[in-house]
């Protein structure tokens, strides 16, 4: 089994989150993708999208980016973005309303690909809104 993966999560703001982690899976400017342990080197840009963090024991928390970077390293990962926000970040109505939006850019959408971000895209907003309903982050 893989081991886990140092992860830091920066906006200009704060520090949203730094811990060691089985997985994350990030909104890349090509397509998600998943860092676990003993992951190749890279970097990438960001796209808007819902960075999802697996806890060793199995929890899961997202957290919602939009701009920045990636950086795959022999340290972890470091996803320096340029809105980073947490679901205590978010009230309801606000997730609500964005879910409504990612609906509606599924029911338009024309092709697979598009079909499949605008997929991703609402996806991310209801894990997001699990945790908004949580009171928060879930750990």
């Amino acid at each position: 089994m893989a081991e886990g993966i140092k992860i830091e999560v920066v906006s200009p703001e704060n520090l949203v989150l730094s811990d060691d982690v089985a997985s994350v899976t990030v909104p890349g400017t090509d397509g998600y993708f998943t860092v676990m342990g003993d992951h190749a080197a890279m970097m990438t840009t960001l796209k808007a999208g819902f960075v999802t963090v697996k806890a060793e024991n199995g929890d899961v928390r997202s957290f919602y980016v939009r701009g920045g970077f990636a950086d795959v390293s022999n340290a972890g990962l470091t996803i320096l973005a340029e809105e980073a926000k947490t679901g205590e970040d978010f009230d309801r109505s606000e997730v609500d309303a964005a879910i409504v939006s990612a609906q509606e850019a599924l029911d338009k959408a024309g092709d697979d690909h598009a079909k499949q971000e605008a997929q991703n895209n609402l996806d991310g907003w209801k894990n997001l809104l699990l945790e908004v309903d949580a009171g928060g982050m879930v750990h």
